[in-house]
């Protein structure tokens, strides 16, 4: 019976009922949206980084793990290191994170090649002057350059040489001593990647590294993954709080609003239900039935608004990553339903409490 009264009530007013599960999932969707690009963002770039083939990262001790850029690293620790007996190759770099938040880094191409345990070409080649730039294939994709083109980068032209897979590292690769030059960094590094012979011995080489250099920061790669991890997810924290702020906002409104309106045009309804015996938890209860088969509509709709605007973004800006995960879609589906049920409480207990003598009066 109860249920065919929600029913009834929800598709008697087609219209408000659309609209409320709209609202509900543009909730769904902001939120979906926003947590998949932050973790989008540090998966990739986490990614990336595990494409290097290192063991083990050094920077300077002043160095953000996050950006990864600046200098303080002299270029003649890689000769030192590489005389450890455990260690197969050494790699120095320099990065930079401009205002489009895609890292540039200067690089011996030979070293890194071999670090990475090679790097397929998809157009072009190496590097092959002091003024030539490799681009990896998502970068391409978004920027659409042609090999021997001009791209700018640090305020300087650049011949485009190759375009590389995707996973290695950086987007950008330009030559570390123009990098160096260019920045006025002459001889120093931002960071320099270590690849042991046997990855089973990296605790005890970071041990001995640590004494070695005590004035630098000494992490193994996967440390540093989960601090550039932790760090990016904390930065971004207070933004995500502030779009869930607002999404359970308008699911609050949008349904506070929807179901004030439901209370007022079935008043005679109410008194009609309440004259039968019903209990006033039995009219909260079909107000809150109401609005979570709602809820459940607008997170379906949610889901596919953001499914179709996930692959809208990849195909028109490749550089940006947007990840969906269940714990995503859990967080989407409690701040919907707070925000909801929140919304249809006041409604609900106003009908509650009206005297059905009074709602049976109603004009």
């Amino acid at each position: 019976m109860t249920n065919r009264i929600v029913r009834g009530n929800l598709f008697h007013r087609k219209t408000r009922t659309l609209m409320t599960i709209l609202a509900v999932a543009v909730e769904v969707a902001m939120v979906l949206l926003i947590l998949g690009l932050s973790d989008g963002l540090v998966e990739e770039s986490a990614h990336r980084r595990r494409g290097i083939g290192a063991d083990i990262i050094i920077s300077s001790s002043s160095a953000s793990t996050i950006s990864a850029g600046g200098n303080g690293l002299p270029e003649s620790l890689i000769a030192e290191i590489e005389t450890m007996p455990e260690v197969a190759l050494a790699a120095g770099t320099t990065m930079v994170l401009p205002t489009n938040l895609q890292t540039i880094t200067g690089i011996d191409w030979e070293r890194f090649e071999r670090m990475a345990g090679g790097v397929r070409f998809l157009e072009g080649g190496p590097f092959e002057g002091p003024d030539d730039v490799i681009i990896d294939s998502i970068y391409a994709e978004q920027t659409k350059p042609k090999i021997g083109g001009t791209l700018r980068f640090l305020n300087h032209d650049f011949r485009l040489a190759g375009i590389v897979e995707t996973g290695k590292m950086s987007r950008i690769f330009i030559p570390l001593t123009t990098m160096q030059k260019l920045m006025g960094w002459q001889d120093d590094l931002s960071q320099i990647y270590v690849r042991l012979k046997d990855s089973g011995q990296t605790e005890a080489v970071m041990a001995r590294l640590k004494e070695k250099l005590p004035d630098y920061r000494v992490r193994s790669m996967e440390e540093f993954i989960a601090m550039f991890s932790a760090q990016t997810r904390d930065m971004a924290s207070s933004f995500i709080g502030a779009i869930m702020g607002i999404a359970v906002s308008v699911g609050f409104l949008v349904v506070l609003l929807s179901m004030y309106t439901a209370v007022l045009d079935r008043t005679r309804d109410i008194g009609i239900l309440k004259s039968l015996g019903a209990s006033p938890a039995y009219i909260v209860n079909i107000f809150i039935r109401e609005t979570l088969w709602m809820t459940a509509g607008g997170v379906v709709v949610g889901a596919l608004i953001t499914w179709a605007a996930r692959a809208a973004v990849e195909q028109m800006f490749p550089l940006v990553t947007i990840l969906t995960l269940n714990d995503h879609l859990v967080w989407a589906v409690a701040i919907a339903v707070v925000g909801s049920v929140g919304g249809a409480l006041y409604p609900a207990m106003l009908a509650a409490r009206k005297d059905p003598i009074a709602a049976l009066s109603y004009d």
